[in-house]
């Protein structure tokens, strides 16, 4: 199987907990994407939360190659609504843009852009829809009951396909991951589509409920293929011995 293009189900996930914390903050962290079929170092993603309690209000995520250059960068803002944020993805390099442009009672706005190509769509916004970086804050929302082993049906609004899709979460594994419990989820179509898209693996602490790796498809591409990158991301507190030596800034 394979994804089928960019933006399909690709995320830039949360690590903040939802958890108890008070008033506004802001945190920062990175994320080391390495390609999945060979640990090939790939790109570095810089994170800027923004959060009232435990609540995500937007922030940003800056993607950079090894060398320092920069990718791209999403704009996000969850004002609206507390999973389907407005968002802006740009990859210049690419010549590629999408984004959740309006959110109103009953629709969300979504576009792309690619080569100077803009497509426009409406989707309905229906009951546990999720879009983009959304889709971690609904995951964790619902732990306890992915824990318990429910399967967690919702809808995910994807702006790269302008259009949405029923997909499903589920427990797979309980494990010990760099020393703390965690516990594995699996994410793929609620429908025949996941006969031809890869699923999500995401593991996340069981006790701090943070993200601690993501194994999927990537927002960003092989400049040789013009596929989108399969990858495995990890969000560990101190870079990894393979990170590059001067990591982008946080601020």
């Amino acid at each position: 199987m394979k994804a089928i293009s960019s933006g399909w189900l690709a995320l830039g996930l949360a690590l903040a907990a939802e958890s108890a914390h008070a008033g506004m903050r802001t945190v920062h962290f990175y994320g080391y994407a390495y390609e999945l079929a060979s640990a090939r170092y790939l790109y570095t993603e810089v994170h800027e939360q923004h959060l009232d309690g435990d609540r995500w209000l937007g922030g940003t995520i800056r993607y950079f190659a090894p060398d320092g250059a920069m990718l791209g960068a999403k704009t996000l803002d969850f004002s609206a609504d507390r999973f389907v944020p407005l968002y802006r993805l740009e990859l210049p390099r690419e010549h590629y843009e999408e984004a959740i442009t309006a959110i109103a009672p009953g629709r969300i706005e979504i576009e792309k852009s690619r080569d100077g190509k803009r497509k426009t769509a409406s989707v309905e916004r229906v009951p546990a829809l999720s879009a983009d970086s959304g889709f971690n804050s609904y995951l964790l929302a619902h732990f306890d009951e992915l824990l318990r082993g429910r399967t967690l049906p919702f809808v995910f609004a994807v702006a790269g396909q302008l259009d949405s899709y029923r997909f499903r979460a589920r427990k797979i594994a309980d494990l010990m991951f760099d020393g703390q419990p965690a516990v594995r989820l699996r994410v793929e179509p609620d429908s025949m589509l996941r006969m031809f898209v890869d699923p999500l693996t995401i593991t996340y602490g069981i006790d701090t409920r943070h993200l601690l790796e993501y194994r999927g498809v990537s927002n960003i591409h092989d400049p040789a293929s013009g596929s989108a990158y399969n990858v495995r991301i990890v969000y560990p507190p101190d870079p990894p011995p393979d990170a590059p030596k001067n990591l982008p800034p946080l601020q």
